[in-house]
This record gives structure tokens, sequence and C-alpha cells, in this order.
């Protein structure tokens, strides 16, 4: 008798836990290809295929401070890889320590490949268009083409690499840089257990990761964050209620006032939330968004089971080894703190 109860829980069991990955799925979660051939299809661009040369200069592009006016801030500085891939901070701060003006965070580098849009007002469409854009900016690294494309081509050991990754006739001009460094940023993406758990592995998870998740979907979370990024696409804000730090900042979003939907994977590391970064906590961040795009309370209960389940999206890092930087040449732009 025993036997037949045991039996009949684990089914039970088994057949929940089943039917809770198909709900996932028909919500609209999508996992990251356990398979390297289809993850590779998925991130690759066909218009510049990723080759190790490229995203190894990438790497190196990536780091290197002296693309800025000052030689003191690298892509690295708001995407750091080591923290999340974002700079912890509220708002972005850059050259001569201006703060974003726009009171804009840094959103994570970490799976952008899959996000839609790139910046929070979704101008940008992949991450080598979104790479373009921070170098030059007056409040970031406000670098101009001319600088970075004669840093780079002042240093023999760039011009080499850059032949090896595209051929002796490459022209290295700035669009060729940005795109060399989306190319290494399309190669970070961190799976975690909740994509082993939608590939049919069901212990991936914890009970009280998959009550979470059953939450999230019941809640009606995953109408935004959903696809492989659970997030990255662009989407009405303050749709039933207005954001209570809306006036931090004056960034209301793109002229249809739509903003991009953040990107649920590693959250746990990228805090502080939101667009103007004025939200510490997941939680209250869970609950601020049932009232402002749900139009409905999370109760404490109900937002720390959502919080426990947002735990699952916390992924494996890509291994990255800090790269040795080429030295400067006689013709090597000279920093300009100014």
């Amino acid at each position: 008798m025993i036997k037949k109860v045991l039996l009949s829980v684990a089914v039970t069991t088994a057949v929940f836990a089943g039917n809770l990955a198909k709900e996932a799925k028909d919500a609209g979660l999508v996992a990251i290809p356990a398979d390297k051939g289809a993850l590779l299809k998925l991130i690759d661009d066909k218009r510049n295929p990723i080759t190790a040369e490229k995203t190894e200069l990438g790497k190196m592009l990536f780091f290197e401070p002296r693309l800025s006016k000052s030689g003191l801030i690298s892509c690295n500085t708001c995407h750091n890889l080591a923290t999340g891939g974002d700079d912890g901070l509220p708002a972005a701060v850059g050259h001569k320590w201006r703060v974003n003006p726009h009171h804009l965070g840094s959103p994570t580098v970490y799976n952008a490949v899959f996000f839609d849009a790139q910046f929070w007002d979704g101008r940008a469409t992949d991450v080598e268009a979104q790479a373009q854009g921070p170098i030059l900016a007056a409040p970031e690294m406000a670098a101009t083409k001319e600088h970075v494309v004669k840093t780079v081509t002042s240093m023999p050991e760039y011009v080499e690499r850059f032949k090896k990754a595209y051929g002796k006739n490459v022209k290295i001009d700035y669009k060729k840089i940005a795109d060399t460094i989306g190319n290494f940023e399309r190669t970070l993406v961190t799976p975690a257990p909740f994509d082993d758990y939608l590939h049919g592995k069901e212990n991936a998870l914890s009970k009280a990761q998959k009550a979470g998740l059953k939450t999230f979907i019941d809640k009606g979370c995953a109408t935004c964050h959903n696809g492989i990024a659970l997030g990255g696409s662009m989407n009405a804000f303050e749709v039933t209620a207005k954001y209570k730090y809306r006036d931090v900042g004056d960034f209301k979003g793109d002229a249809n006032g739509m903003v991009k939907v953040p990107t649920l994977r590693n959250i746990t590391e990228t805090a502080p939330y939101f667009h103007n970064g004025e939200v510490t906590t997941l939680k209250e961040a869970i609950v601020e968004m049932g009232r402002i795009q749900l139009g409905t309370k999370i109760s404490d209960k109900e937002a720390a089971s959502i919080e426990t389940f947002l735990g699952s999206l916390t992924g494996k890092k890509p291994e990255i080894s800090y790269p040795v930087l080429p030295a400067e040449s006689a013709t090597t732009p000279k920093q300009n703190i100014n």
C-alpha cells in the first residue's frame, strides 16, 4: 500500500513538472540551446560570422581603454563582465565623472545578442550597432571616429590581428572596429539551470523555484519577460499606473512611450533595477512591476516566490581571461582628460 502511494506521488510530481515546463514554453519562455551547433547558429551574424580570431580581437577592444578620449574608460567599465555585465550604478558614469544626463543605467551585456532592441529606447537593433554609440557619446567615452581608428591603427599588433581576422586587405574603419567588438559580445551567453529544466532535466530546479515559476506565469510576468532573453523587446511602460520614481531623470521611452524590457537572466546580479536604477531590491521591483504593468497587487509571499524562481536564471559565465593589450607607438593619440 505504501509503495502504491509513493508511486502515485512520484507520477503526479513528474506529470506536474512536465506540465509546468510545457506551460512555461506555452507562455513564450525559451531555453538557450544546449547543443553548441544550434547555439552558434542562433547567435551568429551571417554578415560577419563569428570566428576565434574575431572574438579574441573583439575582446581586446572591449577591454581597450585607449579607445576613449581619456584613455581610462573601456566598454568593460560600464559593462563589467566580472559583475553581471553592468556597473551596479543607478546611472552610468563616464568621461570626467559625468553621470548620464538622462539618469539611465547601463544594461547588462550578457545575453544581449538575444535582445530584439538595444539601448533603453531601442534605437539600435543589434550589438554591433550598439557598440558604436557609447564610444562617441560625450557623457560616456567621449571619443571621435578619427581618434578610435587612429588609436587602433597606430599599434602594429592590432593591424596584424585585423588582417588575420578579416584578410590582408581589410579596411580598419570605425564600423569594422565596432563590428569586431560586437562579434565578441555575441559569445557572452550564460546558460542557466532554468534552461536545463526546459530541456527536460526536472531536478534542475528546486521545488520552490518551480513554485516561483508557476507564480511568475500565473501573475502575467511572462507577458513582457518572454523569449530566450526573458526580455529584450520593446513594450509599453506604465500600462496601469505611474512608476513611482518616474521623475528621477527625464527618460520617458521612445517616441511612442515604449521602453526596452530588461532581461531577467542574471537579474540577481544586476541591481539596481529599472531604467533609472531607483529600485534596489528584486522584491520591490517585482511588486512595482505588478502595480504599474499588470494592474495587480503582488503579495510579499508571491514576490518572494517569484524571486526564488529568478535565481534559476543566474547562468554560467564564459571564462574570460583579461587580455594583454598592445604597446603604444609614437603615433598613438595621447590621453586627454579634459
